[in-house]
């Protein structure tokens, strides 16, 4: 039970680790951003870009693939979902088709094999607590994801930045009276959202082959986390993602994979109808 309990916890840092961006997106926008799991993606082969050609150690993908990714959020922001705020529906089309079009830019790019990366020596060995060993490297997702979420909740609420964008949350109108730039905020925000998902990627690629189509398979958990947990509470995703790994890796361990992907998802309906706004909801006025 303790090995099923401490797979949870990895599970559930990776998936903290995907939907951090989200929350952001999501969660201060409004934006559906079905592209999400595509800039994952891309994180993902800007590390295997950075490794074949660039000769780059593996940590310093990270901050590559946070600029990477960042860029190129602002780009789809300013050009497609800035003139889409208030269509729901449209902004979730157009960014899947974003998403599309990305898939196949890689795919032409490096092909549709699988490609793998290497990681440091010190991040393949395993900890060992009593009987039960832990993986260097999941241990090392873990810690990123904690230092991304304590990034993201410093921006957010230790800085003019932070204090905007939670104005313009409240109310873009009101907002732009007081002087507040709401494009430019709304902006940092997708960038600031996007730029996590790439950071995802470089840590995901450490234990998964990378492939054109690897963001599909992040995309719809990182939804459910953050729905779970509260639309725009950093805190319950970080709750909601601990549960959903930790209730996943249980029920798999008592049964199988099938049915622990069954069970998180009656969960999640059962949270939408008993609680349309997550479990960690924050109180505004």
């Amino acid at each position: 039970m303790l090995s099923s309990i401490l797979s949870g916890l990895s599970i559930g840092s990776v998936l903290l680790l995907v939907a951090l961006g989200l929350t952001v997106i999501y969660g201060s926008m409004g934006i559906i951003n079905m592209a999400h799991g595509e800039l994952v993606m891309l994180g993902a082969y800007v590390t295997v870009f950075s490794e074949r050609f660039l000769r780059l150690p593996f940590l310093l993908c990270l901050p590559l693939a946070f600029g990477v990714t960042a860029g190129l959020g602002l780009l789809i922001e300013r050009v497609v979902v800035r003139r889409l705020y208030g269509r729901l529906l449209d902004t979730l089309l157009a960014t899947w088709g974003i998403g599309i079009i990305l898939q196949q830019v890689i795919r032409l790019s490096f092909g549709p094999e699988l490609q793998n990366v290497s990681v440091p020596g010190f991040l393949t060995g395993e900890y060992r607590i009593g009987e039960v060993s832990l993986q260097a490297y999941r241990l090392a997702i873990f810690l990123v994801a904690l230092a991304l979420f304590a990034i993201a909740l410093l921006i957010l609420y230790r800085t003019d930045f932070g204090t905007q964008l939670r104005a313009v949350t409240q109310n873009p109108q009101i907002s732009a009276c007081n002087g507040i730039n709401v494009n430019q905020i709304r902006s940092y925000t997708f960038a600031l959202g996007s730029g996590l998902a790439g950071v995802a990627g470089v840590m995901v690629s450490g234990f998964n082959a990378v492939s054109p189509t690897m963001g599909t398979n992040y995309v719809v958990d990182s939804f459910i986390v953050v729905v779970v947990g509260g639309v725009s509470s950093l805190v319950g995703t970080v709750a909601s993602s601990a549960l959903l790994g930790s209730v996943n890796s249980v029920v798999a361990w008592m049964s199988n994979d099938v049915l622990a992907k069954v069970v998180l998802l009656g969960l999640a309906i059962a949270v939408i109808r008993f609680f349309p706004k997550g479990l960690f909801t924050i109180q505004s006025r």
